[in-house]
Order: C-alpha cells, then structure tokens, then sequence
C-alpha cells in the first residue's frame, strides 16, 4: 500500500495549496463594480441610473437618444437618389421596426442603450427567403460580441427562457457608443462630484439652512427672553411682513450675513461639473441649458457643432448598422441610407439656398446635382449646365436648339 493510501485510510487528507481569495462584502468597491455601480473618488458610487438623477446627464442623453429617433431616415439609389419604397429595408427603417416599436423608437432606444452601458442591440427577424421583416431590441446583457481569430464578430444571445445561441454579425444589429464605453463610466468621476454637490446642498437646506442675520445684544439674555424675542422678530419681518422694519431695543443690533467667496465658489463648481459632462457626451453646453457664456450667435453656431461633433459619428454608425444588417453585399454598392438633418440646419436655409445659386450663375453645377445634394430625385432636363438666371424660353439650349427658327433674311437696301 502506497503512502498516499496509508493517509487516506487513516483520515489523513494532504492540505491543499493556499488559495489567493479575499472576501468581498456588498459595501466593497469590488462588489459594487459587479452591479454596475462605480465607484468615485468623492465617494458616490455612479452607475446608469444614478447618473440619470445628475440633469445635466439626463439632458445630454434624452437630446442625443430624442434626436436620433427623430431624424428621419431613408433608403435611396446611390446614384439618382429615387426612393426605394419597395425594399424591404425601407419599412424598417422608415416607419416601423415591428408592429408594436417604430422605427424612431426604436434607434432612441439602441441609442439610449449605447450612452447608458457602451452598446445597444436589436436583433434581425427574415423570412423563408432571407428578407429582413423585423427588428427586435435586445435588453442590455442579453446579447454579447465576441471576435474570432481573424477579427470577425459574432454575437451570443440570449433569449427570453433559452441559453445562449449564435448569431451572424449580419444577424444583430448593433450600436455602440465611442470606444463601445458607455459616456456615464468615463465621465464617473464628474458625474460622482455632481451627486456629491447636490448631496451637499440638500443636507444644508435639510438641516435648517443658514441663517439671514444674527441678532446681538449689550446683555445676556436667558431661554425664555430669546424665544419670545425669535417669535417676535419673525412676526414682524416674516410672511406677509416680509420686507417691514424691525424694532429692536435694549441696544440690540442686526448684522445681515452675506455671500461669502465660498459660496460663489461652490455656485462655479457646479457650473464647472455641467461644462465638464458637456464634454464628455461631446455636446455644446448652451444645449444642456448652461446659458452663462451663451449669446444669439454662438448658439446658433453651436447648433451646427451638435450635428458636426455630436450627431454626425451616431448617424455614421446607425447608417453602417442598417447597410450591414438589411442590404446584401450587392445592394450595398447600388443602395444608400441617408438620414435627413435639413430640420437642425433650419437657420441657415437663406445661407444654404444663396450659396447654391451662386454655383448655380457661374455654370459649376447643374440643378439635378443641387437636388442630390438636397436628397431629392433628380428631373427630366436638369442635368444642363446654365444660368437659370438669365436663360428664358427663346435662349438656345441642347435641348430646343435644333428646332429653334431661323432669324428672318433682312431686304436688300434699296
């Protein structure tokens, strides 16, 4: 008998190597990371809905998700840039993505995934015939990517009361946001110092507040005395008295407190805190209603940087995420999806229409390539090069110049 037997049979059992654990309690970093609630330097744990409880959040992502659903989108040819009604493709992601979710609500809602956990999910319903019919949101941790070898993706989801299945990255339709790292975990650190202002701020009205004055007096005066001199001073100068003047007597005096530099300090940190989540959601600060250093013109201005440094990297990824999942490899090189952003630049309409009359008069484009540019269809005749401006019905152009008469002979003098 071995000696490993000998031990055995006695009860003798080999310790087993020390393992390197560490308990873990609920209250502990560690854990809350587990439950998406991160931990701050200030203290704050910050996780997607107490982040949300920030308004300076709940604005930047309600007007990013609002926006993008809103913003219609549309299937074209890539060349005449004709409607595509008859495509399948075009119904979702026109008018509805499933009969109970349109197709708006439905990119707000991909979209609001993407800012609140990093990446948002739908999954795509064909028929018999591999034609996308429908799409499906996928809840949050529901579905995951995983990237084979060679870099392709592919997606494990999980369906309701199933185990995991394996999906094409042409199966799943899937936004992520920049880095594919949710805005609210890069920006917990700001986030967290909001919570902590505003925790900060409730506890002091929460505790009374502070007061406006403070009485003094030549003489010390006993419980009673003050109670009775409180309850007269705020008779008088409180409620509906606000405003009147106050009898004081026995040598006592008012001293108003005023503002002190840490109050107009701690009012420019909070702020500072709304500048610094603009930041990070890459979104203009007079759009999340911070109006210090706002005026008529740069608002306007920052209009056009919401669409430029906010929307345009959305709208890129939603139009790839359509093109992947509902077009083939073919249509992909015949068909286009564009999202119509017109209505954001409605205040440079007179600046937009000036400048393509100019191209227009000096003969460098044609009428049917301002329509493309404006993402209408192109018309019969519109691809002639000439100045609508001064051209008129009897002018000669390609198009009347053979059947134009000929100008009368004139008479011989006599």
């Amino acid at each position: 008998m071995s000696f490993k037997n000998v031990k055995r049979a006695l009860g003798i059992t080999p310790k087993a190597a020390p393992l390197d654990t560490k308990s873990v309690s609920l209250t502990d970093s560690e854990a809350l990371a587990l439950f998406g609630a991160i931990p701050t330097s200030s203290g704050v744990s910050v996780s997607p809905t107490s982040a949300l409880r920030v308004p300076a959040v709940a604005c930047a992502v309600g007007l990013i998700s609002e926006t993008m659903g809103s913003l219609p989108a549309k299937l074209h040819d890539s060349e005449s840039k004709d409607i595509e009604k008859d495509h399948p493709a075009f119904k979702l992601i026109h008018r509805e993505a499933n009969p109970w979710t349109s197709a708006a609500q439905l990119r707000e809602q991909l979209t609001l995934d993407a800012l609140m956990h990093g990446a948002g999910h739908a999954l795509v319903i064909r028929n018999a015939t591999g034609s996308p019919i429908e799409l499906h949101r996928l809840e949050h941790g529901r579905c995951q990517m995983v990237l084979e070898p060679d870099g392709e993706p592919y997606f494990l989801v999980t369906p309701e009361g199933a185990g995991q299945v394996r999906r094409s990255y042409s199966d799943v339709l899937r936004v992520e946001a920049f880095g594919a790292v949710s805005p609210i975990s890069l920006a917990r650190e700001a986030i967290g110092l909001a919570l902590q202002f505003e925790g900060h701020i409730s506890g002091i009205f929460n505790n009374g507040g502070r007061p406006s004055g403070v009485i003094t007096a030549e003489k010390s005066l006993d419980v009673e005395a003050k109670k009775k001199l409180a309850a007269s001073f705020f008779k008088g100068t409180g409620g509906n008295n606000a405003g009147s003047t106050a009898l004081l007597d026995e040598g006592m005096a008012y001293h108003q407190i005023a503002m002190t530099l840490v109050d107009a300090q701690f009012a420019e940190n909070r702020l500072e805190q709304i500048r610094e989540i603009a930041r990070v959601f890459r979104v203009p600060p007079t759009m999340l209603f911070e109006l210090s250093r706002g005026t008529w013109s740069n608002t306007e201005q920052m209009m056009r940087q919401f669409l430029t440094l906010t929307l345009r990297p959305w709208i890129e990824t939603w139009q790839w995420g359509y093109a992947r999942c509902l077009l083939t490899d073919v249509e992909r090189d015949e068909l286009a999806i564009a999202f119509d952003v017109e209505s954001l630049l409605s205040a440079d309409h007179a600046v937009k229409a000036t400048s393509f009359s100019q191209y227009r008069s000096m003969g460098a484009v044609t009428a049917n390539e301002v329509r493309k540019e404006l993402n209408l269809p192109s018309i019969e005749g519109g691809d002639v090069l000439q100045n609508p401006f001064t051209t008129s019905d009897k002018t000669p152009t390609p198009d009347n110049t053979a059947d134009a008469p000929s100008a009368p002979e004139q008479e011989d003098a006599a």
